[in-house]
């Protein structure tokens, strides 16, 4: 088996030494733009070896434009199934029949025309059906908070080896983070998130629930995770990849020591010793982004109780008071994006779904 190189770089090759030129020498006038964006831990940077069994290798997107598409893109198609080398750098640039799993795996090919992974299409299909927006320019709110991070980063990760059409550059540009009115909301729910659960660690332990504490534990764990990911403005991807990300954040190192020992706890103490350090550094990042008046960064008793917490609830009112966007303060409070209030796969992987979802609680 061939060596496993990063499956970008493998999909930049395919572009620069088998894709570009059979285009430059059979269709010199298209204008096109050609991507690697979209799914795909390849896209994300996080595939290894183990990606290489399903829906990766020699592989990338064609945008052409729309005025063309329903004519050339099964030309185009055609073209390269024909032209296209059987392999690059090693790899077989032809995929087996979609299996069970709905996936195809690259299948050498020895003879006859090849059965490639060039998707060609036009922009506006690739938007309007994949991520359910018609356009990436003058998004609305409820637009933004219908755009999972997961999806915002399919469309900003990823590498774009040529942009003859000139949207691709612009979109990633205008997608690569929060507007500052709907970043401040996300911010704002989830701070109220963790004002939610804070006071339950010792609560349910106080109980005999120590299984219920570990799940709370658990879970406020990821809404820190989240949140540091909104303070450094970045996108977080979606499960198999958050821990990843998360450890390579500025803050990411630091803040992962201290919830791998709340994680790791066997009673109560430890777990809350082990988020009251997560509380004080994430009050801290907090404060430096200077968008309140600062706030206390040591855990204080919850309303009498001994709970130690840092009162998220607080922090999500102040940032609250920052918001004047109009439409965004219309919006639900606290809810947040979508999500930040949803973790189903179904409804998180089809737009049409996200969206009747948010607007199910407005």
């Amino acid at each position: 088996m061939t060596a496993f190189i990063p499956g970008l770089r493998l999909s930049e090759i395919f572009y620069r030494e088998a894709v570009g030129p059979i285009l430059a020498r059979h269709s010199p006038r298209l204008t096109y733009s050609a991507a690697l964006i979209g799914y795909g831990s390849d896209v994300l940077g996080y595939d290894t070896a183990r990606s290489m069994d399903h829906e990766w290798g020699p592989r990338l997107l064609l945008f052409i434009p729309d005025a063309d598409a329903a004519r050339l893109a099964p030309e185009l198609h055609e073209l390269l199934r024909h032209e296209l080398p059987k392999r690059v750098y090693g790899f077989s640039t032809n995929f087996g029949p979609t299996v069970e799993s709905g996936t195809r795996s690259m299948q050498p090919a020895d003879d006859g025309p090849i059965e490639h992974k060039v998707e060609v299409l036009s922009f506006s299909a690739f938007l309007r059906d994949r991520f359910g927006i018609d356009t990436y320019t003058d998004l609305t709110p409820v637009d933004w908070l219908t755009l999972t991070d997961q999806a915002l980063l399919e469309l900003t990760a990823g590498a774009v080896f040529h942009d003859g059409l000139g949207e691709l550059q612009p979109m990633r540009a205008a997608l690569a983070y929060y507007p500052d009115q709907i970043w401040r909301y996300r911010l704002a729910a989830q701070w109220a998130r963790i004002g939610e659960l804070e006071a339950f660690v010792r609560r349910t332990a106080e109980v005999g629930d120590e299984i219920g504490s570990a799940l709370v534990t658990a879970a406020l764990a990821r809404d820190l995770m989240r949140l540091a990911f909104l303070m450094e403005r970045r996108y977080a991807p979606y499960p198999k990849w958050f821990g990843t990300a998360f450890a390579r954040l500025l803050y990411g190192p630091e803040l992962g020591r201290h919830l791998d020992a709340a994680l790791a706890a066997r009673s109560w103490p430890e777990r809350e010793q082990g988020l009251t350090a997560v509380y004080r550094i994430a009050a801290t990042m907090h404060n430096a982004l200077d968008m309140t008046a600062p706030l206390p960064s040591d855990p204080t008793p919850f309303f009498g109780r001994p709970f130690l917490v840092i009162h998220g609830g607080e922090f999500a009112a102040a940032i609250r008071e920052t918001i004047t966007d109009s439409d965004v303060l219309a919006l639900p409070r606290d809810a947040g994006g979508i999500d930040q209030f949803v973790d189903s796969t179904a409804v998180l992987c089809h737009h049409r779904a996200r969206l009747s979802t948010f607007y199910s609680i407005m």
